[in-house]
């Protein structure tokens, strides 16, 4: 296993202790749902090229994505958002990992749905000295085939959590994102992807740091 899994492991742990088990049926079932929905093979995948895009970064600046390749290759982060324990886990662990992952060669980048106050308030809760880029509307998201709304039966049950999703979209809807982690080369190329539309199942920093070292030992 892994440090992130290991963490997320512990926290499922607790969940099923914390929460009904209907619930959590429920939300087992959504996840099920998701995944036969085929959204997994649908999204863009390693061999595509990673389509140009332009997003604000947590400070209101924008960023290219050409404009990060000119230097290295890029890890590119996509997650729910900061209401969102498992991209919290997730943030953690990239933190942990961050200069792994540069000595390795990459940059890593950040990108969720949250405003551009949200995403700042997730870099500096997880002291992320990286840009992470406020795709709102999830625009780019769609692009790559990960975006999904989230089932109305669950809307409740979130709520009940504490999670105002609207709130850290900045608009009325529930369209999210599933988790993925590219690794885009220089050319613009995806050379690795990670996407799984179980939310609880994220890409381990080591083998983020595994392919982006194996990237650059093709070059």
């Amino acid at each position: 296993m892994g440090v992130l899994s290991d963490a997320i492991d512990a926290y499922n742990s607790e969940k099923i202790k914390q929460i009904p088990t209907e619930t959590l049926e429920i939300m087992a079932q959504a996840t099920s749902d998701l995944k036969a929905s085929g959204i997994e093979d649908r999204a863009l995948k390693a061999g595509s090229r990673m389509p140009e895009f332009e997003l604000p970064n947590q400070y209101g600046e924008l960023r290219r994505v050409s404009d990060y390749l000119k230097d290295s290759p890029v890890v590119l982060n996509i997650y729910r958002g900061g209401w969102c324990p498992y991209c919290n886990m997730e943030m953690k662990a990239l933190h942990d990992a961050l200069p792994m992952i540069e000595a390795a060669g990459a940059r890593l980048v950040g990108m969720a749905p949250e405003t551009a106050d949200k995403a700042e308030l997730t870099s500096l809760h997880h002291e992320l000295q990286i840009d992470i880029l406020s795709d709102k509307g999830n625009l780019v998201a769609d692009r790559l085939g990960l975006v999904y709304e989230l089932p109305e039966v669950l809307r409740p049950i979130y709520q009940g959590l504490g999670i105002d999703i609207p709130a850290y979209n900045g608009d009325i809807s529930f369209i999210l994102p599933v988790p993925a982690t590219y690794i885009i080369r220089q050319d613009g190329i995806i050379a690795y992807a990670f996407i799984n539309a179980d939310y609880t199942q994220r890409m381990e920093p080591s083998e983020i740091i595994l392919q982006v070292g194996l990237l650059e030992n093709a070059a």
